[in-house]
């Protein structure tokens, strides 16, 4: 299937620092991933001297000479994050990708029968979203939904807990969710909210035509108007001794239960 043309947004400079500020993208498979991305436009890259070459090698395979690649040492790598991070001795800074619309999801899910998406509700840790995109696309979702109030940007650690993988997942952002999942419904979707309180479990449901599957955050689960708009409701089947799981695994095996057909 053709994917929609995602859009650059405008790069910012830090006038104390020189340095472009933007998405700090960093580790070995996030920082590949970026630089096969035609759609990424890449501001600046660095590299320990351990990994100069390795680095330089890919922007110029990928056509991607122009760059600016600047040598840093490991120090000077560790002071770019305000976190303890897994850097692996490269880092990009990046624009952000541009997301596509709802009606971008509806245009691509015309050219096949069956196909499925996921829907986030106000699922909020950079970490968690950033494993659930990585499971959307090891499982073959057409894209992913999310409120855009509720969820953060795009974010370094957003970008390496999934793996690189955010880089060829569509990824939409909508003001309304509740909204949103009834212009999914008007264009052919069953919309399957996950609930530990359902009475059927995934394994039984219908799994043929177009799903989108949505799930709520850790603790609170879907909100009230959010569950209201789905066709039905499904639950994983677990131990009952066990409460709840994170929510990235749980969309994990919701995926892989959808996936399967």
């Amino acid at each position: 299937m053709s994917q929609p043309k995602r859009k650059n947004f405008s790069k910012l400079q830090d006038k104390k620092t020189n340095l472009v500020q933007g998405v700090l993208i960093y580790g070995k498979h996030a920082v590949e991933s970026a630089v096969l991305n035609p759609c990424r436009k890449i501001m600046q890259a660095f590299a320990t001297k351990e990994q100069f070459a390795y680095l330089k090698k890919n922007l110029l395979d990928s056509g991607r000479g122009e760059v600016s690649l600047k040598l840093l040492d490991k120090a000077e790598m560790d002071k770019m994050f305000a976190y303890e991070a897994v850097h692996q001795g490269v880092a990009l800074v990046c624009e952000p990708l541009q997301g596509i619309s709802l009606q971008d999801i509806i245009s691509l899910s015309a050219e096949t029968d069956d196909c499925h998406i996921l829907v986030l509700d106000q699922v909020s840790d950079p970490q968690n979203i950033g494993a659930i995109i990585r499971s959307c696309a090891a499982f073959g979702a057409l894209a992913l939904v999310v409120q855009d109030k509720n969820t953060p940007q795009e974010s370094g650690a957003m970008v390496k807990a999934s793996a690189g993988t955010i880089e060829f997942l569509p990824i939409c952002r909508v003001t309304n969710l509740s909204r949103a999942l009834e212009t999914l419904k008007n264009n052919g979707f069953w919309c399957v909210g996950m609930d530990g309180y359902a009475s059927q479990t995934i394994d039984l449901m219908n799994k043929k035509g177009k799903i989108a599957v949505v799930m709520g955050s850790e603790g609170k689960g879907m909100r009230r108007l959010v569950q209201e708009s789905c066709d039905e409701t499904v639950k994983l089947l677990t131990d009952p001794r066990v409460e709840s799981l994170n929510v990235s695994v749980a969309a994990a095996i919701a995926l892989y239960e959808i996936a399967k057909k």
